[in-house]
């Protein structure tokens, strides 16, 4: 787990420049989370009177010491929490951070991160589940980047856990058809880590270097106890392959971008086409199916191209992007198979998953489960398995899997889309008011995809917003000026008949033509 991506720190990024004092105050805070620190006992390992470090928090921090080790506190429990490892109690968590009341520290934790503790606690049960049960399977297609793990760098006594820490992550990236070596110069990409401090201030960080152009793609921080090699489990590498992939994904796009070409295989072509299909917008829908023809052409043995040519014909009968929905949904079923048939990795099973799961093929789910079976780093197949929820209606067991799929890539292109599931789940449940604000922040990372209307629209209509539904209808029928009720019947995906329903009365109510 990565505070950065996370758990945001309640400390400003520019730590560096705090004067000497704050961060001893700060450090002794981290130290002694467990204990009643009162302002002189905290004064005294600045080095300042109370009256004179309190000034200094305000001015350089905005609040008082006392604020501080309450934010840092509730930081600190949340990343156990989000840790979830085995035996795992919510109540211990609380008391190890310095929190004696139990109640008091559910209500503000519900406050601050809109979930109660044991909610925050069972997902994470479901998460190590699931990559307790992964399959062991391990592949590695030739097309695919390689990494070189370098040695972590330790201090005196920490070189086991080093040890540890390379296996458990080779291990990880192997699973997901990543080839690892610890040969230096014979991959284009190169992930170097460091254990910095000891004890329970340490912390594990990770950079990963395109060694060819020296650019620095991603880095990633992990704060506990690394002395030993056991600290750092399968769990952790498994979330450490989660936050490395859409990083490493965009370099191998921005490689194939760059090539000649004469020089481009079937991959580099689908590649090219990924950020189109990830758009989810109309114009990039139709720039990947252009490349995506020429990759099947070129290579009829690529599955690749062939799952991502059925998501994306998928798309164009649930986003309404084509005139034929009848042959853009037999072309997809016809690729998603296709794909299936050759060589699938689980990024094939859950892109090929997604497809059929949008057209509603009974098949949807097994291969869904399938991909997240062998690779539970994956965010992509844990939003795709919420999305499968959500169509069954189990609503509250969606938000969970997409929680996950959050928690393991904040920053993935596709995040906005689970945050737009958990709203959707919330509409299904019946809960208006949770599923538009939502949708809403979904939409507010991708103000164009005016598809998103057709579901947060009647979500202000029943949650009384009329003012907002208004201003939703009319931007859905400006992105589709020729919209009917029955042409938005058709083309949703296969939500439950009693949320179909709500959709066409609320949008019939708003002035939708049949």
């Amino acid at each position: 787990m990565s505070e950065q991506d996370e758990v945001p720190s309640s400390m400003p990024t520019g730590a560096a420049v705090l004067p000497r004092a704050v961060r001893r105050a700060l450090d002794f805070m981290q130290a002694g989370l467990e204990r009643d620190i009162g302002i002189s006992e905290l004064a005294a390992a600045a080095g300042l009177s109370a009256r004179a470090l309190q000034r200094q928090f305000r001015a350089f921090l905005g609040k008082s010491p006392h604020e501080a080790l309450r934010d840092i506190r509730f930081e600190a429990a949340r990343r156990q929490l989000l840790l979830g490892r085995p035996g795992t109690r919510v109540m211990d968590v609380a008391t190890a951070c310095g929190f004696p009341h139990f109640g008091r520290f559910s209500i503000e934790y519900r406050h601050r991160y809109n979930e109660t503790p044991s909610q925050t606690l069972r997902r994470q049960a479901t998460f190590s589940n699931v990559v307790a049960g992964q399959l062991q399977m391990f592949s590695h297609s030739a097309d695919r980047p390689g990494v070189t793990i370098g040695q972590i760098e330790t201090a005196a006594g920490q070189e086991e856990a080093g040890r540890g820490i390379a296996d458990e992550i080779a291990t990880a990236l192997a699973r997901i058809g990543i080839l690892t070596t610890a040969s230096t110069g014979s991959t284009r990409y190169h992930l170097a880590g460091a254990i910095r401090g000891s004890g329970a201030q340490a912390r594990l960080i990770f950079r990963l270097i395109d060694r060819e152009s020296g650019r620095h793609l991603w880095a990633h921080r992990i704060e506990g106890n690394w002395d030993r090699a056991s600290a750092f489990d399968e769990q952790l590498a498994t979330r450490l392959a989660a936050a490395l992939r859409p990083s490493l994904r965009a370099a191998e796009i921005d490689r194939a971008l760059q090539k000649p070409d004469a020089d481009l295989t079937a991959q580099d072509l689908a590649l090219r086409a990924m950020p189109g299909v990830l758009s989810l917008d109309e114009a990039g829908n139709a720039r990947a199916i252009e490349l995506l023809n020429e990759a099947m052409t070129r290579d009829p043995g690529e599955p690749l191209p062939f799952a991502l040519a059925a998501w994306a014909y998928a798309q164009r009968v649930v986003y309404y992007f084509g005139s034929d929905p009848s042959r853009d949904r037999a072309l997809s079923v016809e690729y998603a198979r296709k794909a299936l048939g050759l060589r699938a990795d689980p990024r094939v099973l859950a892109v090929a998953g997604t497809a059929l799961s949008l057209l509603d093929d009974e098949s949807a789910e097994r291969v869904i489960a399938q991909a997240l079976a062998i690779d539970g780093s994956s965010a992509f197949a844990w939003g795709r398995s919420g999305w499968v929820d959500v169509y069954r209606g189990n609503d509250d067991a969606a938000i969970e899997r997409f929680m996950i799929a959050l928690e393991l890539a904040p920053t993935d292109a596709l995040a906005f889309n689970n945050l737009y599931g958990i709203g959707v789940a919330h509409f299904n449940a019946g809960r208006f008011r949770e599923a538009a604000q939502w949708q809403a922040r979904a939409l507010a990372e991708h103000h164009s995809l005016a598809w998103m209307h057709r579901t947060l629209c009647p979500a202000y209509v029943f949650a009384g917003a009329r003012d907002e539904a208004s201003a939703s209808i009319r931007r859905l029928r400006e992105g589709y000026p020729e919209l009917t009720l029955a042409k938005v019947a058709d083309g949703l995906p296969p939500l439950p008949q009693s949320s179909r329903e709500r959709l066409v009365e609320a949008l019939h109510d708003v002035g939708l033509p049949p």
